[in-house]
């Protein structure tokens, strides 16, 4: 068998023609951010299939039709533009040839329905499609088949035309997503840059600043140059947060330091007065401490916890200390005021119809009264008005040859020794024991001349 092909034998094309050769057009778009490592590149949309040629099934057209074969085994095709030799075949009669030579006609027309196919169906690159179209159209004019060469041609300029179509709004919609994840990344970047500058929320924004970070990884399809960019207004961004935040922490410690050392100070001035037997000053100087205490500040958790429990301990030994004399003196003094009662109710069964006797009587129960000493601090000046009150009484009753300004001057007496007594009350009342000791004195003194007053009044009698 021979066959004698002008050009060479023509090798069988195949699918894998399709992706042979690349368009030089766009750039690939997708690419990941210059630092972060990128998450998975989400799919982008299918285009929608362009309106492609109608994919022919009718079984190839009769060769006969499209050559001729001579006698002497030269081998036709016909197309509009003439007749072209294809081939020489010695190997059978001319229905071999046909046969032969419309198989790979066959075999072509395949690769151009399958181009047609993947175009229709929007499952390849259309731009790969384009090429392997126009690449398969170029080896038409020297292909060594029979058959409708010119119909195949028209389908692969269809197929170039719908492809160039495809491939335009395949790049409008990668340059629209383009445009919306730059928008996106523009955005989280000038959301980063306001949390740098302004937030205070340490945490919080700290927080969000990680979150943006994983969201940006996501985002892909912008070009380099933007998405460098970008990432450098980010990436400084999140720079001047860290700077801000680690400056305000390392503040806080040097405060934090400073309360530390004044409160450890408040410990030791706490610490020496708890054994400080001057209730009334030393609880005035607790509460100074207190004070400075709670303007002072806080320092780190554990330590102020610490700090406090100390501080707390001193305090409350001294006024554990305190409290107990109190109690005891209470007790004291609430057996003095049951004591003074009694006396009270002596005073008050007094017949005054003798007023001599009277006077005599009361000037034994004031000594009693001035010897027992002090009672609770609410009940003094009740117990004290009703002694004054029996004094007035007695003082009061009729009797003969009383000097009036001697009366005046004892009442005056006995008015400055009330007088005094009130201060001490107040002055105790405030925690100033030495003012009331001192007030208690006068009020002594002012008391025994106003008995000597008296007194008098009742040898003139």
């Amino acid at each position: 068998m021979t066959i004698t092909e002008p050009g060479g034998p023509q090798d069988d094309h195949t699918d894998h023609q399709a992706d042979h050769a690349d368009h030089q057009g766009d750039q690939q778009a997708d690419h990941q951010a210059p630092r972060p490592k990128p998450g998975p590149v989400r799919p982008r949309p299918r285009p929608t299939a362009p309106v492609a040629p109608a994919v022919s099934t009718v079984p190839s057209s009769d060769p006969h039709r499209f050559g001729r074969v001579d006698p002497d085994g030269t081998v036709w095709l016909i197309t509009s533009s003439g007749e072209r030799t294809i081939g020489s075949w010695q190997a059978g009669d001319a229905e071999a040839a046909f046969a032969h030579f419309g198989r790979r006609f066959d075999d072509l027309q395949t690769e151009v329905v399958l181009l047609e196919r993947r175009l229709a169906s929007g499952s390849g690159d259309a731009r790969k499609i384009r090429a392997a179209a126009s690449s398969l159209a170029e080896t038409l004019p020297e292909a060594h088949v029979l058959g409708d060469v010119d119909a195949l041609a028209a389908r692969l300029a269809a197929i170039v035309a719908h492809a160039d179509s495809a491939s335009a709004e395949e790049r409008a919609r990668r340059e629209e997503l383009r445009a919306a994840q730059t928008a996106r990344k523009e955005a989280l970047a000038a959301e980063a840059e306001e949390l740098a500058a302004t937030s205070t929320q340490w945490k919080a924004a700290g927080d969000r600043l990680r979150a943006i970070l994983d969201e940006w990884k996501t985002i892909t399809g912008l070009d380099r140059k933007t998405d460098d960019a970008l990432w450098k207004r980010y990436s400084a961004a999140r720079d001047t947060f860290n700077r801000r935040r680690g400056s305000h922490f390392a503040e806080l410690d040097r405060e934090r330091a400073g309360v530390r050392q004044a409160k450890e100070a408040l410990c030791v001035r706490a610490e020496a007065l708890c054994d400080s037997t001057e209730w009334g000053p030393t609880s005035a100087m607790f509460r100074e401490l207190l004070a400075e205490w709670k303007a002072a500040g806080r320092a780190a958790k554990d330590v102020d916890d610490a700090l406090w429990q100390r501080f707390k301990a001193a305090q409350d030994k001294f006024f554990t200390a305190r409290n107990a004399v109190t109690a005891e003196r209470d007790a004291e003094f609430r057996a003095n005021a049951e004591a003074k009662e009694a006396l009270l109710a002596e005073a008050e069964r007094l017949d005054t119809s003798d007023p001599d006797a009277a006077r005599a009587a009361l000037r034994v129960i004031g000594d009693k009264w001035d010897a027992i000493g002090k009672v609770p601090r609410e009940r003094g000046a009740e117990l004290e008005r009703r002694l004054r009150a029996v004094e007035k009484k007695i003082r009061d009753a009729p009797t003969g040859g009383v000097d009036p300004e001697a009366q005046a001057r004892a009442d005056q007496f006995r008015a400055r020794a009330e007088q005094f007594e009130r201060q001490a009350e107040k002055a105790a009342a405030a925690g100033r024991d030495k003012d009331a000791e001192k007030a208690r004195a006068s009020a002594e003194q002012w008391r025994q001349w106003a008995d000597a007053a008296v007194e008098a009044l009742g040898k003139r009698r």
